[in-house]
């Protein structure tokens, strides 16, 4: 497993790399026979360490966790523990209701576009096309329901969109205000 730990606006030194390679090692074996990569990202603002950990299994699924602390030692400790709850549930809800998933997420490229949301409606250019900031590709997973549920919560972001592995179209899940989960399934909807 490939594990990337860098600093920013503080130096990583060899003893804090050993640590972090050694307990996310670790904590990955643990759960799964293999996980693909790992990265910790120390950053060092206002006199706190603020330690992001992301880990990315070979089903696919990324999981993130995140601590701030005075330390760097404990900051990342703290993450790690957020990461193998992450993980512990996930194995959990993987043996209890969806079967252990042993091959691959299969995934197509989008095109992922920024829009400029500060611009001026005096500078909108014609036909009301947005200034596109930033242009990118990622990845559109196929999951089923469940599994696209789960890797939302997992990842802390407010939407995902996925390919339903039960009928193949493309679907949007949410987090609602309320705290639920929002499903969209344009495929179930009428046409009339």
């Amino acid at each position: 497993m490939e594990i990337i730990v860098t600093g920013k606006s503080m130096d990583v030194g060899d003893a804090l790399r050993t640590h972090v390679t050694d307990m996310i090692g670790a904590m990955a074996e643990k759960y799964f026979e293999r996980a693909q990569n790992a990265s910790v990202v120390f950053t060092m603002e206002n006199g706190r360490v603020t330690t992001d950990c992301h880990i990315h299994l070979p089903t696919g699924l990324f999981m993130t966790a995140t601590n701030t602390g005075h330390e760097p030692y404990p900051a990342f400790d703290q993450a790690l523990e957020k990461l193998d709850k992450q993980l512990r549930r996930y194995k959990r809800r993987l043996r209890s209701h969806h079967g252990a998933r042993r091959e691959k997420v299969t995934s197509f490229s989008a095109n992922y576009h920024v829009i400029d949301s500060n611009s001026d409606e005096a500078s909108e250019p014609e036909g009301f096309d947005p200034l596109i900031v930033a242009d990118m590709e990622m990845q559109v997973q196929e999951f089923t329901v469940g599994e696209a549920v789960m890797q939302l919560e997992l990842s802390h972001k407010p939407a995902m969109m996925f390919r339903n592995a039960g009928h193949g179209g493309l679907n949007m899940i949410y987090r609602r205000d309320d705290g639920h989960i929002g499903w969209v399934d344009p495929s179930n909807g009428s046409n009339s």
